[in-house]
C-alpha cells in the first residue's frame, strides 16, 4: 500500500537553525511536502531565531523557568507559521483536538504546539528541554510510526538531541536525526526505519 493513509503518522521536527543556512529551509520544506504525498505527516517546528530571542532576553534580563519555557513554546508557534507558509499544501493547526481530522485529510499538518503543550504540561520547564523533546512527546501522544528530526548538520543521533529527549521518546518509536542536506532522503530513511 502507498499513499498518505497507508502507514502510521510520521512526525517531522524541522529545526529552527535551518533558517540561518542558505537554501536549507526551502530544501527541507520541499522534502516535507514530498513526504506528505506518501505518508501522513505532522510537522513540529523548532524555535529558531524566535527562541534565540527568548534565550537572549533571559540572559540579559532573567526570566523564571516557567516564563522562559512558555515563551520558547510560543516561539515554536511563530516558526510554525513560517513552515506552514513554505510547505506546499500545508495546514497550520493550533487546536490540539483537531489533529486527528487534519492528519487524515492527506495534507501536511504543521502543528503550532503552544495550546497542545499547555493542555498537557508534562515536560520540565528548563532550557534542557527543547523542541526535540516536544516533538518526541507529540510523536508518543499520536502513537506515531516514526519521528524524524532534521538538523543543521549530521552527527551522532543521541548527541544531537536535547538532554531530556531520551527520557520522553517512547522506547518502541523508531527515530532518526538527519542533516538538512539529506532531506531528500527522508522517505527512504523513514521507510527503512519503520520496516525494521
Amino acid at each position: 500500500m502507498t499513499g498518505p493513509a497507508a502507514d502510521g503518522i510520521v512526525v517531522l521536527k524541522i529545526g529552527g537553525g535551518l533558517a540561518s543556512i542558505p537554501d536549507a529551509l526551502e530544501t527541507v520544506c520541499a522534502a516535507a511536502a514530498e513526504l506528505a504525498r506518501m505518508r501522513r505527516l505532522v510537522v513540529v517546528p523548532g524555535g529558531g531565531p524566535f527562541a534565540d530571542s527568548v534565550r537572549e532576553f533571559d540572559r540579559h534580563h532573567g526570566l523564571t523557568d516557567d516564563a522562559a519555557h512558555w515563551m520558547a513554546i510560543l516561539a515554536m508557534d511563530q516558526y510554525a507559521h513560517v513552515l506552514a507558509q513554505r510547505i506546499d499544501r500545508a495546514v497550520l493547526l493550533e487546536e490540539p483536538g483537531a489533529i486527528g481530522a487534519a492528519v487524515g485529510a492527506g495534507r501536511p499538518v504543521v502543528l503550532a504546539p503552544y495550546r497542545w503543550m499547555r493542555s498537557a504540561d508534562v515536560l520540565p520547564h528548563s532550557w534542557e528541554v527543547t523542541s526535540d523533546s516536544v516533538a518526541a512527546f507529540i510523536a508518543g501522544a499520536l502513537d506515531a510510526a516514526h519521528l524524524a528530526l532534521v538538523k543543521p548538520r549530521e552527527g551522532n543521533a543521541e548527541e544531537m538531541v536535547d538532554g531530556y529527549f531520551l527520557q520522553v521518546v517512547p522506547a518502541d518509536l523508531p527515530w532518526t536525526v538527519i542533516g538538512w542536506e539529506r532531506a531528500g532522503e527522508l522517505l527512504e530513511v523513514v521507510a527503512r526505519q519503520t520496516s525494521t
